[in-house]
C-alpha cells in the first residue's frame, strides 16, 4: 500500500466514527454525570456559575452539531435562535409573570417554528451559500431587536433585566446552585433526546442526506422535509439554551447576541469534534475558559494568544476532541488484550 493510500485509509477510519458511536459509553457517561453532580458541592458560586454557562453553551453547540454533524448543513446563525429563545423567556417572565421553567418549552417551540420556516427558503442553498444566508440572519438579529416597534417588549437597546429564581420547596441552597442543578437536568434530558434522535429513523435520514443527498433521495428519503426538520430541531434546542442563558445571566440585550457569538458556537463544535455529541461540551469549555487563559497570559495581546492556542488545537487535533477519544478507546482495547 502506498503512503497516500495509507493516509486516506486512516482518514476514512476517523470520519466513520460518528456513524457508529456519537456518544460516550454507559460507564463513562455515569462517571461524568457523577462528577457533575458532586463538584458543585465543593466549589464557590462563581465556579458554579461558570459550570452552568458551560452546560448552557454546550446545549447550544450540541444543537449546532445535530444540524451540521447530523445532516451536513452549515450554519453561522445559531446566535439568532439563541437570542429569540432568550428574549422569549425574558419577556414571559418579566412582563407576563410566567414561571421560568414553563418559559423554556415555549422558547423551544417558538425557535423550532422559526428554524423550520427559515429552513424552507434555505433548501435552495447548500455549503458556503447556506453559511452566508445564516450569517446574514445572525448579523440582522441584533438590529431587529433594537427596532422601536418591538421596544415595549424587548426593552430596545437597554434590554431586559431578568430575575434569578430561588430554590423551590424551601430547599436550603443558593440561587446559583439551584440553577446549576436545574440546568443539568435540562441538559441531560436534551442530550438523551439528541442521542436517541440520531439513532432513530429520522437520524439515519439526516446522516444519509449528510453523506450523499442524491443517493438519500433515490432511496426514498424526503430530503426537503428532513433538512427543514433538522433546522427546526436545532433551532428549538438552541432556543431552550437561550432561555436558560437569560435566566442564568439575568439580563438580555441585543448586543449580547452578535455574529461573534455565533462564530464562537461554531468554533466550539469544531474543537469538540463535528458529529461527536460529547465534544459539544468540550467545545463549550474551550470557548468559555481559553479566552480567560489567553487574557491571563497577555492582557494586551489576548486575541493573538487565543488565535495561537486555537491554531495549535486545530493543527494537533484536526478532528477535534473526538480524536483524543478515539486514541483512548484504542489504548483501552489494547490493554484488554
Amino acid at each position: 500500500m502506498s503512503a497516500v493510500e495509507d493516509v486516506a485509509t486512516q482518514a476514512a477510519a476517523v470520519e466513520a466514527v460518528p456513524k457508529r458511536a456519537m456518544t460516550l459509553g454507559t460507564g463513562t457517561s455515569l462517571v461524568v454525570l457523577t462528577l457533575l453532580l458532586v463538584v458543585p458541592l465543593f466549589v464557590k458560586n462563581f465556579i458554579i456559575f461558570q459550570m452552568t454557562m458551560l452546560l448552557i453553551y454546550g446545549v447550544a453547540v450540541l444543537a449546532l452539531n445535530i444540524l451540521t454533524g447530523g445532516s451536513g448543513q452549515f450554519s453561522l446563525g445559531q446566535s439568532a435562535f439563541y437570542a429569540i429563545g432568550a428574549y422569549t423567556s425574558a419577556i414571559l417572565m418579566e412582563q407576563y409573570d410566567v414561571n421560568y421553567a414553563l418559559t423554556l418549552p415555549v422558547a423551544g417551540l417558538v425557535c423550532f417554528g422559526a428554524g423550520f420556516l427559515f429552513g424552507q427558503p434555505a433548501l435552495r442553498l447548500s455549503g458556503v451559500y447556506l453559511a452566508l444566508a445564516t450569517f446574514a440572519l445572525a448579523t440582522a438579529m441584533p438590529q431587529l431587536l433594537k427596532l422601536g416597534y418591538f421596544e415595549k417588549w424587548t426593552g430596545g437597546v437597554q434590554g431586559l433585566v431578568v430575575t434569578k429564581p430561588d430554590a423551590p420547596f424551601g430547599l436550603h441552597m443558593s440561587q446559583d446552585v439551584w440553577l446549576y442543578y436545574f440546568t443539568l437536568v435540562i441538559t441531560v434530558a436534551i442530550y438523551v433526546f439528541s442521542v436517541n434522535l440520531l439513532r432513530s429513523r429520522s437520524g439515519r435520514a439526516f446522516m444519509a442526506i449528510r453523506d450523499n443527498e442524491i443517493a438519500a433521495s433515490a432511496m426514498g428519503v424526503n430530503v426537503a422535509l428532513y433538512k427543514t426538520l433538522a433546522f427546526g430541531v436545532s433551532a428549538g434546542i438552541t432556543g431552550v439554551a437561550g432561555g436558560l442563558g437569560a435566566i442564568a445571566v439575568q439580563f438580555v440585550a441585543p448586543d449580547s447576541y452578535t455574529i461573534q457569538f455565533a462564530i464562537a458556537l461554531f468554533l466550539g463544535m469544531v474543537v469538540g469534534g463535528v458529529g461527536w455529541l460529547p465534544g459539544s461540551f468540550i467545545g463549550s469549555a474551550f470557548i468559555i475558559f481559553v479566552p480567560n487563559i489567553a487574557e491571563n497570559i497577555s492582557k494586551g495581546l489576548s486575541g493573538a494568544v487565543f488565535g495561537v492556542l486555537l491554531f495549535l488545537v486545530i493543527f494537533l487535533l484536526p478532528h477535534g476532541a473526538r480524536q483524543i477519544a478515539i486514541v483512548g478507546q484504542q489504548l483501552l482495547a489494547r490493554l484488554r488484550r
